[in-house]
């Protein structure tokens, strides 16, 4: 089958070239640069199926325009599918298939990297370093045994990051509608979402992005949280609204603040825009605070997990191309 492959990268060719010869050599990848999007889709003409990432567009025109083409697959190599009219594939004749889990631990231990590097200021001590500051006034921290860390959202990724917070010697608070037992069993006590956001030192989002977790944490979650709390993001960037957000951080109320992923982020992650003026006022302003860590949605972004990404999207090709039906297909997961 030809596989047109939007938005891709050195580092995807690579894997995806990797799984594919592992399973046979059987597809054909048409590696693109271009995101998808109504005025792109045009590029995968002749192909059967699609393989989409994070920030490209899969809404009704972009679908009707793959369907008027023939393509009767989209593939996407992630596990969340917000960026996806189901509905419309569902009337199209498309299937949609994602990669339900690759690698939890990678989210997670970067999320953790994320906790430590802004509660030891070591962004801001590398820089120092650099610049001949030996000076250690503003870069004081706390220990992390002791702390209550509210994770919310215990998938994988969030039962992963929440057995490493155990390990610390946190107490962990957990918020889901489907309580992990094991995680219980473990030692996390599951709350309300409100009895969580003034309990928790650290804050940790782990949750997909539905119409429900749109702007989870407003302005009134920032208000209900424990002042100078630190919050951090690496699920899907709306889940934050990011002006009530940097309103937080002016008040004080948020003390510290670390995001890979970032509500308008289509625009600027995975492309290197150092030698442009960057014109996301919003996202310009995060950067100003000497309290925010930001990183490119770089937390899946391990050997495993790329691997497992791979190996899981060509496994989805190969089975619809056999018998019509993908493994990990979204439409009969999602849609009633």
């Amino acid at each position: 089958m030809q596989v047109a492959v939007f938005s891709t990268k050195p580092y995807d060719r690579r894997f995806l070239d990797a799984a594919n010869a592992a399973a046979g050599g059987h597809h054909r990848l048409l590696y693109l640069e271009p995101r998808l999007s109504a005025e792109t889709a045009v590029l995968a003409r002749g192909a059967g199926a699609v393989c989409a990432f994070v920030n490209d567009v899969a809404d009704a025109a972009v679908l009707g325009a793959l369907a008027g083409m023939g393509v009767r697959l989209l593939a996407l190599r992630s596990a969340g599918f917000n960026n996806v009219d189901l509905v419309e594939a569902r009337r199209l004749g498309i299937t949609v298939a994602r990669v339900p889990a690759y690698s939890p631990e990678s989210v997670a231990e970067h999320t953790v990297a994320m906790i430590l590097a802004l509660n030891r200021r070591i962004h801001r001590a590398y820089n120092r370093v650099r610049e001949g500051n030996f000076a250690l006034d503003g870069l004081i921290g706390f220990d992390m045994k002791g702390r209550t860390v509210g994770v919310v959202g215990t998938g994988r990724i969030g039962v992963a990051l929440a057995r490493i917070m155990l390990g610390f010697g946190c107490q962990v608070l957990a918020h889901d509608p489907r309580p992990d037992a094991a995680l219980q069993a473990a030692g996390a006590a599951y709350v309300s979402l409100d009895t969580l956001l003034a309990a928790s030192d650290i804050i940790s989002l782990h949750c997909p992005l539905t119409p429900e977790t749109h702007h989870l944490i407003d302005a009134a979650a920032v208000a209900r949280m424990r002042p100078g709390a630190m919050l951090i993001n690496t699920s899907r960037g709306a889940i934050v609204d990011t002006l009530a957000v940097i309103a937080g951080l002016k008040a004080g109320r948020i003390g510290l603040l670390g995001l890979d992923v970032y509500e308008e982020e289509a625009d600027l992650f995975f492309e290197d825009l150092s030698g442009r003026v960057i014109h996301d006022d919003v996202f310009a302003r995060l950067l100003t605070f000497p309290n925010v860590l930001v990183t490119a949605h770089q937390a899946f972004f391990t050997e495993e997990a790329l691997t497992a990404i791979a190996e899981t999207t060509v496994a989805n090709i190969t089975a619809f191309e056999a018998t019509g039906q993908a493994l990990h297909e979204v439409s009969t997961e999602r849609i009633a």
